[in-house]
């Protein structure tokens, strides 16, 4: 084989090296790109969607490590938000971020109320909320814990969300849900 043949190859060789690195820096600290596999959280995204994932806004954790960049912005109310599903550590759920921490939160006649007053927001007046779960019992309201968070699945009727298992603690949040990207007919910002 050549000289020439060889520096091509090499060169060949090291760019996909460097095409790798990159793709795995950009993956694990800015954005990831994840695919909705049921409909908890119709109609904003439905089955088949590809969304892209801002996982650098809340901290992103170093690989392999327990330590986490610094957060440019904290969770807020209404984000739909990417994180490790607590009883599961091998899966990742998306749901909508209903409850902070330190917050009292009840559903009521379908509505949901944040420290004894309605949430009145446009994201979630649209949607009735079931009453269902040990964490959503009727006439019953929680208090999310420090350092967690309460979320819901926009399709009330068919989501196992925080009604059910529970608060996502702050370390499991992977991101927020920025765009659908795939496909193009629904390509948008998500809201």
């Amino acid at each position: 084989m050549s000289l020439k043949k060889k520096s091509v190859i090499r060169d060949w060789v090291e760019s996909i090296i460097v095409a790798f690195l990159l793709a795995m820096v950009v993956r694990a600290f800015f954005f990831q790109a994840f695919r909705i596999p049921t409909g908890s959280m119709r109609m904003t995204l439905i089955e088949g969607d590809l969304i892209l994932v801002n996982k650098f806004i809340y901290g992103a954790r170093v690989p392999f490590s327990k330590y986490y960049l610094p957060a440019v912005a904290n969770p807020k109310r209404g984000d739909v938000v990417v994180f490790v599903y607590p009883e599961d550590k091998k899966k990742d759920f998306i749901k909508r971020l209903v409850g902070l921490p330190g917050e009292k939160i009840e559903i009521i006649g379908g509505s949901i109320y944040v420290n004894g007053k309605l949430l009145n927001d446009p994201v979630f007046n649209k949607i009735y909320y079931y009453n269902r779960g040990d964490f959503a019992l009727e006439g019953k309201a929680i208090v999310v814990p420090e350092n967690s968070y309460f979320v819901l699945g926009d399709n009330s009727a068919s989501s196992k969300d925080s009604r059910f298992w529970g608060f996502v603690p702050k370390d499991n949040l992977l991101g927020k849900a920025l765009i659908i990207y795939w496909p193009p007919q629904r390509a948008r910002l998500i809201k």
